[in-house]
């Protein structure tokens, strides 16, 4: 049997009092749509999965294109139903269709698996995921026909007229047999407060036509919250990051201090890792086993091997380090970096576009950009390897076993060899023979007895 899902991403999200579309605000470092994108893509291919948009379609396209899902354009919003009058085409060939929303981001894969499980059992027209929150305010209500799984009607809360009381909410998220939607959705009208088509009005079309509509309560009522406010969308975020760390402690990882983590739910972490207080990881960030990042250290898109210690304060983007190398406290290792096993990048070294080869080292205040060193190589505090000539970066490569005295100034391009020294402060504008030595430096002017003479000079002043 053939499914589809829709995935609801039209709306402006007025009641955020921001100029951005309410699926594009993030939460756990992605935006609201892409969450509901990941949980449907475990469900079916992108290839069925079509997204409704309408305002600021192109900034919504854009945000999610790389995911591989179709879009679906409602370019009046005009209500739900109007949306899924809009994807009819894309639809009409499946022989079941889920809908979700794009601003329900905790949904999860297993609960819309159980949703689609449940529908199919039941031979349903239509089923509604619901749920029973502590707070029911703006979710339009459920109305279950003798307290059976059968639905009677769902009301929207600017619709309910007194005496109509239900704790159970309407989620927005449905399963629907595609044929017995596309009957119902032409008949749709705009007799409610808001004059708009009213998704949920099919379910009363649906059983006075005499069509089976259940509902299935979600397990987790949080699953289904969406956010109508900035503090509601803090809420969401930190909903979704405690749920990441409790998968990553349950899997073997230490995480001290939870709360104080920022971890994206991308990240992987290999059991026996320890994540110190403090500490944001970002993106598609992997992380070795017995790995230990230390305190107020920013790590996204990076990949860190086996043993790796990075100690407090670092900052590390889009790069790789390998088994058992030692950053920091205070490194940064920009993008496209290589940090290879055993090495130590020490205290205010920054790496940017350079390959630093097993073994080698930069502990103290130094600079290497687009270079790359070899292996148990020694760079000496104070060094700097000037890349931008003010048009283009040049590459500077050191071999093995070198040595780079402190406060050196190489100026790339330039090649020095294995084995070879560079003598402290020297400045070396051209490429240095392995083995060899190079020193450049003025000769220096000493003036003795300059300094007392100067003083008694200023002290008759």
């Amino acid at each position: 049997m053939s499914l589809a899902i829709l995935i609801m991403a039209a709306g402006k999200g007025t009641r955020l009092k921001s100029n951005r579309a309410k699926v594009l605000h993030e939460i756990g470092g992605a935006p609201l749509l892409m969450h509901v994108i990941r949980a449907a893509s475990a469900v079916v291919p992108a290839s069925a999965i079509h997204v409704i948009v309408g305002h600021q379609a192109a900034q919504v396209e854009a945000a999610v294109a790389a995911s591989g899902v179709g879009f679906v354009q409602q370019t009046e919003q005009l209500g739900t139903g109007h949306a899924v009058q809009c994807a009819a085409e894309a639809i009409k060939t499946s022989d079941q269709v889920l809908i979700l929303s794009g601003d329900v981001p905790l949904i999860r894969p297993e609960t819309i698996r159980a949703l689609f499980d449940f529908h199919q059992a039941e031979k349903a027209a239509m089923t509604i995921l619901t749920a029973r929150p502590a707070d029911p305010t703006g979710y339009g209500r459920i109305f279950r026909r003798d307290g059976s799984n059968e639905v009677q009607a769902i009301i929207e809360q600017k619709d309910l007229k007194p005496g109509q009381n239900s704790a159970e909410i309407n989620s927005g998220i449905y399963a629907f047999s595609t044929a017995k939607l596309l009957s119902a959705l032409p008949h749709l009208n705009t007799n409610n407060a808001q004059k708009e088509l009213y998704l949920t009005s099919v379910a009363g079309l649906l059983f006075a036509a005499g069509e089976k509509v259940v509902a299935l309560e979600a397990a987790d009522a949080d699953e289904i919250l969406g956010a109508n406010t900035i503090a509601e969308l803090a809420s969401l975020d930190q909903s979704l990051r405690a749920r990441t760390a409790k998968r990553l402690m349950d899997s073997g990882v230490t995480i001290q201090r939870p709360d104080t983590c920022v971890i994206d739910p991308e990240v992987e972490i290999a059991a026996d890792a320890i994540i110190e207080p403090y500490v944001q990881l970002l993106g598609k960030t992997k992380i070795g086993t017995g790995t230990r990042i230390r305190s107020y250290t920013v790590i996204e898109n990076c990949t860190l091997g086996e043993n790796v210690l990075v100690r407090q304060n670092c900052i590390l983007a889009e790069s790789s380090i390998g088994d058992g190398a030692k950053l920091g406290p205070f490194a940064h290792i920009r993008p496209e970096s290589e940090i290879g096993a055993d090495a130590h990048i020490g205290n205010f070294v920054e790496i940017k576009k350079s390959k630093i080869h097993k073994g080698a080292k930069a502990n103290h205040l130094t600079y290497i950009g687009d270079a790359e060193v070899g292996e148990a190589t020694n760079i000496g505090a104070g060094t700097i390897t000037c890349n931008y000539d003010g048009v283009n970066k040049h590459k500077t490569k050191i071999g093995k076993n070198a040595f780079i005295g402190s406060n050196s100034t190489l100026i790339a391009p330039l090649s020095i060899g294995d084995g070879a020294y560079v003598g402290a402060a020297s400045c070396i504008p051209k490429d240095v023979p392995a083995d060899a030595l190079a020193v450049g430096r003025a000769k220096p002017l000493i003036k003795e007895g300059w300094a007392s003479a100067r003083r008694a000079k200023n002290a008759k002043k």
